[in-house]
């Protein structure tokens, strides 16, 4: 036999092979639609894991910035108490420099020093976030200002402004953590002074 003679019968014999094969395994409407089933649960089990692995991922990254937010914010009031204990020194100053004679010349020279000293400290707090309220002729706001007192004032743009400040308010990095007290303006009408004689404050 020659070599092409060969070469034909073998393809021949595969023929046959895929033939028989196929005629003894057919693939049914039956078995297409198992498949068909099958690759269906896989394609859906396959978008539930990514979606749930996408999920896991965002959650992952917006715990990471949270924490990061809140390490931020820590770091920004870790000496919140230490400030909050120093502030009642810087009021002893000012109160200090309010009853100091001008006229005592020992007193002056004294007092030269200490205002330095409180400007030191002032400035060492300010470089940590401190800022102080000291709202004289603002509009009272309670987010701000404590008001101890109101002030009867003649004018009607006086209506509810700050007319003294008893004692500053300070701020820590944009937070309110002592809020100011002071005295507020408050518009009493003529007509409602002369109707009530016994109207005082």
């Amino acid at each position: 036999m020659s070599k092409k003679t060969e070469k034909t019968a073998e393809i021949s014999e595969e023929i046959d092979d895929v033939v028989i094969e196929s005629e003894e395994n057919p693939v049914g409407d039956n078995t297409i639609k198992k498949l068909r089933g099958k690759l269906k649960k896989v394609t859906a089990e396959k978008q539930e894991y990514l979606t749930g692995w996408q999920r896991a991922k965002a959650d992952l990254i917006n715990a990471k910035k949270e924490f990061g937010e809140e390490k931020i914010k820590l770091l920004k009031f870790a000496n919140s108490d230490l400030i909050l204990r120093i502030i009642p020194v810087l009021d002893s100053f000012e109160i200090a420099f309010l009853n100091i004679n001008e006229n005592n010349k020992i007193l002056k020279e004294w007092s030269v020093g200490a205002r330095h000293i409180y400007n030191q400290l002032l400035s060492v707090l300010k470089e940590n976030g401190l800022k102080q309220i000291e709202p004289v002729n603002e509009k009272f706001n309670p987010k701000f200002h404590h008001s101890v007192e109101t002030v009867q004032v003649e004018n009607k743009k006086d209506e509810n402004i700050i007319m003294e400040v008893l004692q500053k308010g300070y701020m820590l990095n944009d937070k309110v953590i002592r809020e100011a007290k002071v005295k507020v303006g408050e518009y009493v009408e003529m007509n409602s002074k002369v109707q009530n004689p016994n109207y005082s404050k």
